[in-house]
C-alpha cells in the first residue's frame, strides 16, 4: 500500500537563506523610486519634474527659513537681555562690595576696642546671606551698626534675584540655539537636495530655470514696462525706492542686507530705510499694518503668498512687485499672480 504522508520538506542551509535574501533585496531596489536616487530599470526625470521638485525643496526650504529668522530674533533679544542683566549684576555687585567694605570698616574697629559685634561676625562670615537670614540679627545689632547690615542685606538679595533672573535668559538662549541648529539644518538638506537635483539638468534648462520666477512664472510680466518708483516723498516711496536699489542683489537666507537678503529681510529693509520697524518674519510682517485687500494695493504695500504666509514681496504698482524670490537668485520685479496669494498689509 503506498504511503499518503506528505514528503518532510528540507530546511534551508545558510546558503539558501542568503541567496534568497541577496535576491530579495534586489528585487527591492529594482522597484524603488526616487528623484535622487533610481535605479538603472526607472526612468529618469523629466526637466519639468525636477523643476517641480526644486519648487517644493525651495518651498519648504523658505518656511523652515522663516521660522529659523524667528528663533534669531528671540535668540538676539535674549542675548541682549542676558548682556544687560550682566552688567547690572555687575554694577550691584560692586555696591555690594563697596557696602560690605564699609562695614568691614566697622569691624575692624570693633575688633581693635575689644568688641566683636555683630559687623565684624558678618564681615568674617563665610557665608553672608545665611547670616544675615538668622532672625531678629538688627535687634540683636546696635542703631551704629544697623543701617550697614540692611544695606548689605538689601544688595545681597538684589544679586541673587539678578542671577536668577540672569539664568532664565541663559536657559531661553540656549533653547533659541538649539532651535536655530534645527532650522538650519533642515533648511541646508533641503537646499542640498534642490542643488543635487538641478544638476540633473542641462547647462540651459538650469539657465531657463533661474530665469523664471517660482512655479515657472516669468520673472516679469512682458506686457507691460517696470513701473517708476514714486517720488512722493512718503515713507512708502522710500521703501520703494530702497527695494529697486536692491534689485540684482543676491538671495541668500536669513539675510537682512545691505549686500545681500532673503524674503522677508528685504522688505524690513526697504521700510527701515523710510524710519518704520517691521518684526523679522512674514508670519509678524502680514500683522504689523493694516490688512488691504488685493484690490487697494498700493506702492510700498507689502504682498504675502502661500498658505502659511512664507514669502513676501513689496508691491510697486502695475501688478508687480519686488521680492528676493529663492536660492540661487536675485532680487527681481516680477508678477504678484506668480505665486498663491495669502494676504496683503500696509506698514504704518
Amino acid at each position: 500500500m503506498a504511503s499518503h504522508r506528505k514528503p518532510r520538506q528540507r530546511p534551508l542551509s545558510g546558503g539558501s537563506v542568503r541567496t534568497t535574501a541577496a535576491t530579495l533585496a534586489l528585487a527591492g531596489a529594482a522597484t524603488a523610486t526616487a528623484f535622487e536616487g533610481t535605479s538603472q530599470a526607472d526612468p529618469q526625470p523629466t526637466p519639468s519634474q525636477v523643476t517641480s521638485e526644486v519648487d517644493r525643496l525651495y518651498e519648504e526650504a523658505e518656511a523652515a527659513t522663516e521660522r529659523y529668522n524667528g528663533a534669531k530674533e528671540q535668540a538676539d533679544e535674549a542675548e541682549r537681555a542676558l548682556t544687560g542683566l550682566r552688567e547690572e549684576t555687575a554694577r550691584r555687585t560692586e555696591q555690594l562690595n563697596t557696602a560690605r567694605s564699609a562695614l568691614g570698616t566697622l569691624a575692624a574697629s570693633q575688633y581693635r576696642s575689644g568688641s566683636l559685634g555683630t559687623a565684624v561676625q558678618l564681615a568674617m562670615a563665610p557665608d553672608p546671606q545665611e547670616y544675615l537670614s538668622q532672625a531678629s540679627f538688627v535687634a540683636r545689632a546696635g542703631d551704629r551698626n544697623a543701617a550697614g547690615i540692611t544695606t548689605v542685606r538689601r544688595r545681597l538679595d538684589e544679586v541673587g534675584k539678578l542671577r536668577e533672573q540672569a539664568a532664565g535668559h541663559l536657559a531661553a538662549l540656549r533653547s533659541r540655539q538649539e532651535e536655530l541648529a534645527r532650522h538650519k539644518s533642515v533648511i541646508e538638506d533641503k537646499l542640498d537636495r534642490a542643488k543635487r537635483l538641478l544638476a540633473k539638468l542641462t547647462a540651459e534648462e538650469r539657465a531657463a530655470y533661474e530665469a523664471q520666477g517660482p512655479g515657472g512664472s516669468p520673472a516679469a510680466p512682458k506686457s507691460s514696462t517696470p513701473p517708476p518708483p514714486p517720488a512722493d516723498g512718503s515713507r512708502a516711496a522710500n521703501a520703494v525706492a530702497f527695494a529697486y536699489g536692491a534689485i540684482g542683489k543676491p538671495y541668500v537666507w536669513g539675510a537682512t542686507g545691505p549686500g545681500s537678503f532673503d524674503c522677508s529681510g528685504l522688505t524690513q529693509a526697504a521700510w527701515r530705510s523710510a524710519g518704520v520697524s517691521l518684526p523679522r518674519t512674514t508670519y509678524t510682517q502680514i500683522n504689523a499694518g493694516r490688512r488691504v485687500s488685493r484690490d487697494q494695493l498700493a506702492p510700498g504695500d507689502l504682498v504675502f503668498f502661500y498658505s502659511g504666509v512664507t514669502h513676501v514681496g513689496l508691491y510697486v504698482g502695475n501688478g508687480q512687485m519686488i521680492h528676493a524670490p529663492r536660492p540661487g537668485s536675485t532680487v527681481r520685479l516680477a508678477p504678484i499672480d506668480s505665486m498663491p496669494w495669502a494676504g496683503a498689509s500696509r506698514p504704518s
